[in-house]
């Protein structure tokens, strides 16, 4: 896939982009004086977990990213019977 902000909904994906980067530098990248590459890509990922699956966000409702995204699932997968949002996280 091939991302261009001149795209329509660009701005709405770069908002997106941009407010995951804010909460990344200021909650992981600058707490930590990163002496490798290494150091930085795990904590940066640990960062990412946590923006994932700890971090409401008010523009989402107050659910998660990851949240948001099972029940978009869920509901893009037709409502089978006996399924439910958390059926499609475990």
């Amino acid at each position: 896939m091939i991302w261009r902000a001149s795209e329509p909904g660009g701005a709405v994906e770069d908002a997106i982009v941009e407010r995951l980067w804010h909460s990344l530098k200021y909650e992981c990248v600058y707490l930590h004086a990163f002496e490798r590459g290494s150091q930085a890509r795990l904590e940066i990922g640990k960062g990412l977990v946590c923006y994932n699956f700890n971090h409401p966000n008010s523009r989402l409702h107050g659910g998660t990213p990851d949240e948001v995204h099972a029940e978009a699932s869920f509901h893009r997968l037709g409502n089978a019977p006996g399924m439910s949002p958390s059926h499609l996280a475990a």
